[in-house]
Parts: structure tokens; sequence; C-alpha cells
């Protein structure tokens, strides 16, 4: 039996629509983390790599609103529509960001947020947009938004306890990916960076490094490849079945897997120089500068982008790593305060240390388990996302019986 549903506001289901404050407090090192709409991204608040202001300026900002648990926060100004859900206790300020609590009494909290994963729910948000330079939708269009809910308290606790089982499963997989990647790192390291490797006791040392080591520089590493766009004129070269990547794609993944957009073989052969074979090293060098990822399968990328793919000799793990670690450095030459911008050549010619091949190829042996772990758990959470993704919309809208 399908479950009835009825027509409500966002101002009827939530005790507050409102954003954060719409001041520029300075940015510091540490102290409150200060959450925009760039550390939002798949149903999660990014606390790792988020700006941070003063006690004094966040006392200010929650003056506006102060976040609490089960807000669901949500960007609507610039890039729409991605949100999070606050799950957890914690000091945090925002800025140009929505924030929308839900009436427990009216509806379930985590219903509520899986609201805003559903496709449809999503896709209607979209024609609340405005503005032409910046688009943005306004908190009176959120309030007025008028959208379908199951009616009932218990129907939507068990919708939610069913989604939430997937989301735990994720969550579980990308914090095991996550101990795994700090292992790697950690031996990396340990090797690299403190020269502790294996007989490292015993090793020469030549002008600060190990005998047969050498301070070289990224373009030494491997073919460095810059992506490009095919022409959008040509209908034909998108929407098959080779990845595109572009920055967002990156974020969070150290394998890509799947991609927002696709190539079709004519539009791959179209720039045929451009496709790069599996488990080569992709850096993000416009915009946000210095996310490093991998791509699990052949694929092409975007201008944004510059790649290496690695030379014989070289681990594909260490140069990720070698590349991961020079992310302060191309946030320096990007330079520029709206838009880095790291060219080819300047990151070509920034300086790595190289050790030999040999070394190189026993950090591999030993990483490469990991690696295949990671991928095997990535592999895990893209199958089940697509499962939760295809039950969501029919659960929240009563089509299946709970």
């Amino acid at each position: 039996m399908r479950s009835s549903t009825i027509q409500v506001t966002m101002a009827e289901i939530c005790e507050v629509v409102t954003d954060g404050t719409h001041d520029s407090p300075k940015l510091q090192m540490g102290g409150v983390p200060f959450i925009k709409g760039k550390h939002i991204s798949s149903g999660l608040i990014d606390f790792d790599n988020c700006d941070y202001i003063s006690e004094q300026d966040h006392l200010l900002c929650i003056k506006r609103v102060k976040p609490q648990l089960n807000d669901v926060l949500m960007s609507n100004i610039g890039s729409i529509g991605d949100s999070a859900r606050v799950a957890e206790d914690r000091e945090f300020s925002i800025k140009n960001v929505a924030l929308l609590r839900p009436d427990s009494e009216q509806i379930h909290p985590m219903y509520f947020f899986f609201l805003f994963k559903n496709p449809f729910f999503k896709n209607r948000l979209m024609n609340l947009k405005a503005g032409s330079a910046q688009q943005y939708i306004s908190l009176a269009a959120l309030r007025g938004h008028q959208i379908e809910i199951i009616s009932d308290l218990p129907t939507q606790e068990r919708i939610a306890a069913i989604l939430s089982a997937y989301d735990d499963l994720i969550e579980n997989n990308r914090r095991r990916i996550a101990l795994l990647e700090q292992a790697a790192r950690l031996l990396y390291r340990e090797w690299f960076v403190h020269f502790r490797f294996p007989g490292h006791e015993t090793a020469k040392f030549v002008d600060g490094l190990p005998e047969g080591w050498a301070e070289q520089k990224v373009g030494d590493l491997g073919a460095v490849v810059t992506g490009k766009t095919p022409s959008k004129k040509v209908a034909e070269y998108f929407d098959g079945h080779i990845p595109f990547i572009k920055t967002p794609d990156m974020h969070g993944n150290i394998f890509v897997l799947s991609t927002a957009e696709t190539l079709t073989e004519q539009g791959a052969k179209s720039q045929a120089k451009k496709t790069l074979p599996p488990k080569s090293v992709l850096v993000s060098c416009i915009g946000t500068v210095g996310v490093v990822t991998m791509n699990a399968n052949y694929a092409q990328f975007n201008q944004q982008i510059n790649a290496v793919v690695p030379e014989a000799g070289n681990s594909n793990y260490y140069v990720y790593f070698a590349l991961e670690s020079i992310k302060p450095r191309l946030e320096a030459i990007g330079g520029g305060v709206t838009m880095a911008n790291v060219s080819k050549s300047k990151f070509e010619s920034v300086p790595v240390i190289v050790p030999n091949s040999s070394k190189q190829q026993d950090f591999h042996v030993l990483v490469e388990p990991i690696f295949d772990q990671i991928m095997q758990l990535a592999k895990s959470n893209a199958q089940l996302t697509r499962a939760r993704d295809l039950l969501l919309p029919r659960l929240m809208h009563g089509r299946i019986p709970v």
C-alpha cells in the first residue's frame, strides 16, 4: 500500500530558514571553523579543510544563527544545491550558506535531510534560482518552496532508517579508506621525508640526500599533460562511457571511478593525446589548486588539471604522495585571491626529491596491496551509492511500502 503524502512549504516544516553572516571576518590559521559553500559536499561538512576565524568574530557571527545538531546547510549562492547535515555538536559559524532547522514535531530530522538528496527535490530547487552575474536562491523563495512529504512521522522514521543504513555503510568504508591512505602516507613520510627507509643506518648520504637520490623537478617524474575540453559545439562528443575528469570529481577521491560528465569514443579521439592510462596522477592547478587523485580507468580531463604519467622506474604511488606534498608550493605559485592558476611550465618546474628506482619499487610493493583495498572499498561505495540513490526517490514519495 502506498504511503499517503501531503504538500507543505519549507516554512511549515522548519523552525528556522535563514542564512549565515554576510560579513567577512578576518581569516586565520586556527580558531573556530568558518564554513562556506565550498566546504559542503556529498552530505558532509569539510571541517578538515575549512577556514577559521577568531572566537570574538565567531560570537558576532552566531548572533544571526548558531548551527546545531540536525540542521541542514545548503549552498544557496554561486554553486547551488550542495547540502550537508550537522551531524555533531560543535562550535562553528557559517557565511552565505542557508540553514534550515527541521521542526521535529512536523518532520523526522533524517527524513528531512534525505529530501535534499532526492533528485526530484534538487531539480525543483534549481527552478528557484535568480540572479545573472552570480546566481542565488533567496530565503523567501526557500521558505515558500512547496514540497511533497510522507504524512506520518513513524513512516518517515522507517524510511530514514533504511536510507541511513546505506549511508552508515558508505561512511564506514570511507573511514577505512582514510585509515588505509594514512598508513601509506606515513610510510611515504618515514622513507622519503625522514629518510628512515630499510637500510638507512648504513646508507651513504651525499649533500644531505641518500646516494643515488636527487632533487629534480615534477617534469622529471614522467610526462606532464594539461587537460582540454572537447568542443561543446559537437553534441556527439559527450555522454559516452569515457570519464571526463574535472576538479569536483577529484575531491575526496583517491581514485576517480565516475565523473559528472563523460565523453564518447568520438569525443576522446578528437583529442587522443589527452587520454590518460589508469593510475596516472592528476593535480588541480586552477581555482582550488593542489587536489591530487588517480584515475581508475582510461580517462580524459579538463584544462584546470595537469596530470603526470609516471615514466618507467617511477612508482605511481610514490608520485601520488610526492605531488600531494607540494600543495603549499602550488598555492604560493598560483597566486591570485579569486582564481589561483599554476601553468604547465610552472607545475613542471616545482622541485621534488626523487629516490632511486630501486627504493621506489620497494615502496610500491609495500603499498600496492593498500591501494588495492582502497580501490575495492571505493567500488563498493559506488555500488552502495547507486543502490541508495535508486531507492531514495521511491521511498520518499511513498511508492514502496515500509
